[in-house]
């Protein structure tokens, strides 16, 4: 039996179509061993009624999106945040929060707004596999 994945886990948001971020996902899926985040597209109907509308429009598909309860976290800060629940070394990425907001989110953003010429972009977004459907959202 599988862990209870009921919304009060931490929900990833991220752009369903877009290479990098499914291959984004895919990585947490294989650091988060103690399986505490649940799955959702920026394109589902789950984000669309759980986020406030300014993060699902074309625009904000520039950026992952960290919910845990009432609190969102965008960008630089959503990425470090989820690193630093990853099993292995990767927590160690949190003490990239040091560096000024405006610093870090300004490298986020030029990686996301190369990500589909550099990575390439789906048609639709990804269909998990079966045994990871419980912790995707929609």
């Amino acid at each position: 039996m599988g862990t209870d994945h009921s919304i009060t886990n931490p929900v990833i948001y991220f752009d369903g179509v877009c290479n990098l971020c499914n291959a984004s996902v895919q990585f947490v899926i294989k650091r988060d061993k103690k399986q505490q985040f649940n799955f959702a597209s920026l394109q589902s109907e789950y984000a669309k009624e759980h986020l406030p509308k300014t993060l699902t429009h074309d625009a904000a598909l520039q950026s992952i999106v960290l919910q845990e309860g009432e609190h969102l976290k965008t960008k630089s800060t959503a990425a470090l945040s989820i690193s630093r629940k990853l099993s292995g070394g990767w927590s160690l990425l949190y003490a990239f929060m040091i560096i000024p907001k405006f610093i870090r989110d300004a490298v986020y953003q030029w990686i996301a707004k190369n990500r589909y010429r550099w990575f390439g972009k789906q048609d639709e977004c990804m269909i998990p596999a079966p045994e990871l459907k419980s912790r995707f959202l929609d």
